[in-house]
């Protein structure tokens, strides 16, 4: 019978529930075997469930049998089933399952909190039972207990743990950049500086957002959304929240129709002689978008442009809510 892959309503951390098939590998004699994969310490994983006992069940794997624990199996989960599931090492040195989120995987950075030091270094909180360790040996200087920091996390080679280092500089691609201007990528706020905002991209490359260019507030630690806006000749990756294309407009027209929407008789006191900051103070973008938007929503027929501001049209609401998706 074919096992069934558990996912989509929320369980422990990840999601799980919702009954999928998955692929099976045909074996001699034409009968369906289920592929048994190798799993991959400090990652996200799928595997077979095996067998169920009383503390939790057994899921399959080239390793052996790795035991996800009965606190957290999702509920109705039945021999054969596949679930999405973190592997780790426990404090016995087993290969242990769970359902909960980590705050970050092997081979990524993450802005977490020593929860205590001790003689062999200091523990991190990350989302699931197991304190991470960074060693001593790990750590640019010497962490404290309740301080955050960033980190990278990385599958020591001869202990074969998870492990943490604030020693991150050996972890930065500063050469081979496989990025293209006007990429997508994920931002890692780590550091402000005097010319601006330090990040890490895609967990690979240093970057810069400049102040004049950010439109919201920004803490250490934040992963947000941006765009690669230019690679230097020495390699320097400049980058920004928002693309500054067509789909850029279409959102701030959004946020321009949903401000007038829940303004004072649809009106703002805003137009092409507003300062800079307060464009940005109110709608949080810069005065470019904002003129290009409004031009764009006057040619629509969206709203009018007066002398003091600009005022939502008596239209037909049902066609701004469908055409804005509010």
């Amino acid at each position: 019978m074919p096992g069934r892959e558990l996912s989509g309503n929320y369980c422990g951390g990840l999601y799980q529930n919702r009954l999928k098939p998955y692929s099976n590998l045909k074996g001699p004699l034409g009968i369906f075997k289920e592929e048994v994969k190798m799993p991959e310490i400090g990652k996200y994983n799928q595997l077979t469930v095996k067998k169920k006992t009383d503390f939790g069940v057994y899921l399959d794997s080239e390793a052996g049998d790795i035991l996800l624990p009965e606190k957290h199996v999702p509920g109705g989960t039945e021999i054969g089933d596949r679930l999405k599931v973190f592997i780790y090492r426990d404090s016995e040195d087993r290969i242990i399952a769970t359902t909960l989120a980590p705050a970050a995987t092997v081979g990524e950075f993450a802005y977490l909190k020593v929860k205590e030091v001790t003689k062999v270094g200091a523990f991190l909180e990350w989302g699931i039972e197991k304190d991470l360790l960074v060693p001593y040996s790990e750590q640019f200087k010497r962490m404290e207990a309740g301080k955050r920091y960033i980190v990278r996390i990385f599958l020591d080679e001869g202990t074969k743990r998870i492990t943490a280092t604030t020693k991150i500089m050996r972890f930065i691609e500063r050469e081979n950049i496989r990025l293209r201007e006007g990429e997508n990528v994920d931002l890692l706020v780590c550091q402000f500086t005097d010319m601006g905002i330090k990040v890490i991209i895609n967990n690979s490359y240093w970057g810069m957002l400049y102040e004049n260019e950010v439109y919201q507030k920004l803490n250490i630690g934040d992963k947000v959304k941006g765009f690669v806006k230019k690679i230097r000749e020495d390699r320097k990756i400049d980058v920004i929240l928002t693309g500054g294309g067509f789909e850029d407009i279409e959102v701030s027209k959004k946020t321009i129709i949903k401000k007038l929407k829940d303004s004072k008789g649809g009106f703002l006191p805003l137009g092409d002689n507003s300062a800079p900051e307060l464009i940005r103070e109110v709608l949080h973008m810069s005065k470019k978008t904002f003129k290009k938007a409004i031009g764009s929503l006057y040619k629509e027929g969206i709203i009018e442009i007066k002398y003091d501001g600009i005022k939502l049209k008596r239209v037909d609401k049902a066609k701004i809510i469908h055409k804005f998706k509010f």
